[in-house]
């Protein structure tokens, strides 16, 4: 999703693995028999995807996420995640026992700081190509490639290791953006999901066993679109547009289940556990003083959060309390908003399956 000024999409790194989109160089990793064996057989998390998911890989020239107020929660500064503190990402390390892996933003890293895995996500980009100029989801699969041909991870870590697919409706609200027609939406919901089921179906073929995809969002319930009503109801076409992406993205779980007669491709339902938190009905709903309205937000339509103007003064405000709002900015979740997602979602048991 999207930081606002960077990212004025729906939920919708400068980097060694996107060199790709500026010509053939490539990250300086010196792959060596010492790496590969040390860390085999451990579990590591792969993450792709766009905001929802990114832990620091925009550039810090570029995004909002890198400026203040982003960050206060946790780690106590910016660190280019789009919230005030931890994102989904964070909470997923957690539940699998591993630290968030690195969103590797230098040409230059140690081989150690693969050990948990690679966080390729990006904000703001999307399946396909987005307006934010980053590397979509194919770019980024072939930036895992890439460190798999140079040997940096064996067959077992990738057997042992978990795939996060992280898509929040950049593709869509590019479309929207572009002036699309409604009655182009269903095609391009057909396209969206045929190149997720292209993805899911590549990064297997790579060697990961485990692969989780998230549904989208309620969309029309991002404070971006509950504005329009005061921060007091959703949005609810742009709610159905959500839903029947999930009702394909579900069928193309199961369908890749039966074809690889396996349990690899988890569906995260992140769209129930959000309209459930937001419509009051589970205890996770009492500890939030504000649902739709964001946190942090610009003092008018042409700024948001994280915005100054010319002469450095800020052109935002910021909630006393991020902990008692679901939202951070007109997109994103607060911490506390994620932590609850992550509550709700071990509570009804969603998450088991990434575990056998």
């Amino acid at each position: 999703m999207d930081s606002q000024k960077l990212l004025p999409l729906f939920p919708i790194l400068s980097l060694f693995l996107f060199a790709l989109l500026a010509g053939p160089r490539e990250l300086q990793v010196s792959a060596s028999p010492l790496f590969s064996n040390k860390f085999s057989a451990t579990k590591k998390l792969f993450v792709f995807g766009d905001s929802y998911a990114d832990t620091g890989n925009v550039k810090k020239s570029i995004g909002n996420s890198w400026k203040h107020p982003y960050g206060i929660t946790f780690p106590g500064k910016p660190a280019g995640r789009f919230s005030d503190g931890r994102v989904f990402t964070d909470y997923i390390a957690k539940f699998l026992g591993l630290k968030s892996p690195m969103a590797l933003r230098w040409e230059r890293v140690a081989p150690h700081h693969l050990k948990e895995g690679v966080n390729f996500a990006y904000g703001g980009t999307g399946v396909f190509d987005t307006s934010i100029p980053g590397p979509n989801m194919t770019t980024q699969i072939d930036s895992f490639q890439n460190l798999i041909n140079r040997l940096l991870f064996s067959a077992t870590d990738l057997h042992s290791s978990i795939a996060l697919l992280s898509v929040a409706g950049n593709d869509y609200a590019t479309y929207a953006d572009r002036n699309g027609s409604t009655q182009g939406y269903p095609a391009l919901i057909n396209a969206v999901v045929n190149q997720m089921t292209a993805n899911l179906r590549r990064i297997h073929g790579l060697g990961v066993r485990k692969i989780a995809v998230t549904s989208l969002e309620p969309i029309g319930c991002l404070p971006m679109h509950t504005a329009l009503f005061s921060y007091k109801q959703c949005d609810h076409i742009k709610n159905h547009l959500a839903g029947q992406h999930n009702i394909m993205l579900r069928t193309v779980v199961d369908r890749l289940n039966k074809e690889t007669n396996s349990k690899s491709f988890v569906y995260i339902d992140l769209y129930t556990n959000f309209q459930q938190i937001l419509n009051g009905l589970k205890a996770e709903s009492s500890k939030f003083q504000a649902l739709y309205k964001p946190c942090c937000i610009g003092v008018s339509r042409e700024y948001s959060c994280g915005s100054i103007d010319e002469n450095g003064v800020k052109k935002y405000f910021v909630c006393d309390h991020p902990e008692a709002t679901f939202f951070w900015d007109s997109v994103h979740p607060t911490q506390e908003g994620w932590n609850a997602v992550y509550h709700q979602l071990r509570e009804t048991n969603s998450l088991t399956d990434i575990l056998t």
